[in-house]
């Protein structure tokens, strides 16, 4: 025999509903389906206005739609490694210097940077030696040469 959850008894369920301030598409559309049920059937709705809520339902749900793709804009524009190093272009840099033959570190060297790019996700400075290096490789940073 199959039984009841008792979380759903009515009983258990909240009496106190909390406010919202904020009246997004579905609330309007509720509201609208309400007025229509509950309409005089001697007095309908006037089609004029009908069609004055419609367009401000579709203009409201626009607009939301507008916000959404404007945040995840400023979102990827904000995680894009270029961006978040591009404040370092006519800056100084130091970063370790490696043998090519060996991949052995032998110092460091210096140089401004020039331009900065992204691989794979990952930042590239690239440098006024010619030389292109990962922005996490950078050891010191200075003002302009």
């Amino acid at each position: 025999m199959t039984t009841i959850d008792p979380s759903l008894y009515l009983s258990n369920q909240p009496k106190t509903r909390a406010p919202s301030t904020d009246l997004g598409k579905d609330e309007f559309l509720q509201i609208l389906m309400t007025q229509l049920q509950n309409q005089d059937p001697t007095s309908p709705m006037d089609d004029r206005e009908f069609i004055s809520q419609m367009a401000t339902f579709s203009s409201l749900e626009q607009m939301m739609n507008m916000s959404k793709s404007i945040d995840t804009l400023v979102q990827s524009q904000l995680m894009s490694p270029v961006i978040q190093y591009s404040h370092m272009i006519g800056k100084e840099v130091s970063y370790p210097a490696t043998d090519p033959d060996t991949g052995r570190e032998t110092g460091s060297k210096s140089s401004k940077v020039i331009a900065v790019s992204q691989n794979e996700g990952w930042a590239i400075l690239e440098m006024e030696n010619g030389e292109k290096i990962h922005a996490d490789a950078v050891t010191q940073v200075t003002g302009e040469k």
